[in-house]
């Protein structure tokens, strides 16, 4: 793609993400115009104070539960990743309704909006929490996933073409256990729900450059899955807070010992490249020959974060938490069970 061409929109573009994706797009790619889309006029303020008031910036208010709003943002876009979603898991699980307008109903209005205005490429995200989910949150990203993924019958014969980003959780994003951990770190005791507990784990950086490659090579159907390290949460907890008393809790309701980001049964129909794996539609519709130098998984693959082939070692994940996580000595502690 050549991106200078490119007028792209990122929904809910004040969030981490989407900051972090408007910062390297406008350093390396210098997009034509680059929309941010969200609902927030304070942190759209926010963001223009901390220097994003580039020429080609446009900050447009709107709601992606508002149809007539996303319609006339779209118009002249050829690129939209859809970053807008209510994701913190007991806010979804208290207001469900809540989470099912934002996260399924503005998922269809971004894909009406998206055919009706012609825009080109539509990149969704999506989460590890949506691989056989177990609080509404992961649901309703699963139901989104199954929509922008039939979407591309919806488009027919038009160019619209749309997939989704599928990965683990984000270092320094607002939703991120970190800044529990450093906020705990000060009084010297950090709560732990299981010790055995892991998850997949990605900088912000990574998973913006993971998107823009993913709409650079989709052909419109995929669910894109990084290969990106695992770590035990206990491992963190140390990591960010040595010499701190780490309580055992016991997990929440809605909360997974460990994360799947390609099941048994999608395996199956998944292919595998250097960097990535790629979900195939099971669709009448989907070319096979689409992704001819991709290799299929072996019968009975499972990418879950407790058995990952990669893990993040102690210098890796220091590194990795070294942006978000400034220096700050703890009050010492036993640690405890």
């Amino acid at each position: 793609m050549n991106w200078s061409e490119q007028v792209i929109l990122v929904t809910g573009g004040t969030g981490s993400f989407g900051k972090k994706f408007v910062e390297i797009m406008l350093k390396e790619y210098h997009p034509k115009r680059l929309v941010i889309f969200s609902r927030d006029e304070l942190k759209q303020h926010d963001m223009r104070a901390a220097g994003l008031d580039d020429p080609s910036l446009r900050y447009f208010i709107g709601d992606v539960r508002d149809p007539g709003r996303l319609e006339r943002a779209f118009a002249g876009v050829t690129v939209v990743v859809h970053a807008a979603a209510l994701k913190q898991v007991p806010a979804c699980e208290y207001n469900p309704f809540e989470a099912i307008q934002t996260n399924i109903m503005g998922g269809r209005n971004v894909i009406d909006a998206a055919i009706n205005q012609g825009v080109r490429r539509i990149l969704a995200l999506s989460t590890d929490k949506a691989v056989n989910p177990i609080n509404l949150y992961g649901a309703t990203k699963l139901c989104a996933e199954k929509m922008f993924v039939q979407a591309n019958a919806y488009a027919g014969g038009q160019e619209s073409r749309f997939s989704c980003a599928r990965y683990g959780n984000v270092v320094g994003s607002r939703g991120s256990v970190i800044p529990v951990f450093l906020e705990q770190r000060r009084r010297g005791r950090i709560t732990l729900t299981d010790p055995r507990m892991t998850r997949f784990w990605l900088t912000l950086e990574q998973g913006v450059r993971f998107v823009v490659s993913s709409i650079e090579q989709m052909h419109g159907g995929e669910i894109f899955v990084p290969k990106i390290p695992s770590m035990r949460l206990v491992d963190l907890a140390e990591t960010i807070a040595p010499g701190c008393e780490i309580e055992t809790i016991g997990i929440r309701p809605g909360e997974k010992l460990h994360e799947v980001l390609v099941s048994e049964d999608e395996a199956r129909n998944t292919l595998e490249t250097r960097d990535r794996y790629i979900i195939q539609p099971s669709h009448p519709w989907w070319r096979r020959e689409n992704w001819v130098d991709a290799t299929p998984l072996p019968e009975g693959f499972r990418y879950a974060s407790d058995t990952n082939e990669r893990w993040l070692t102690n210098r890796e994940l220091q590194e990795l938490i070294a942006p978000v996580a400034p220096e700050e000595q703890p009050v010492p502690a036993r640690v405890s069970a």
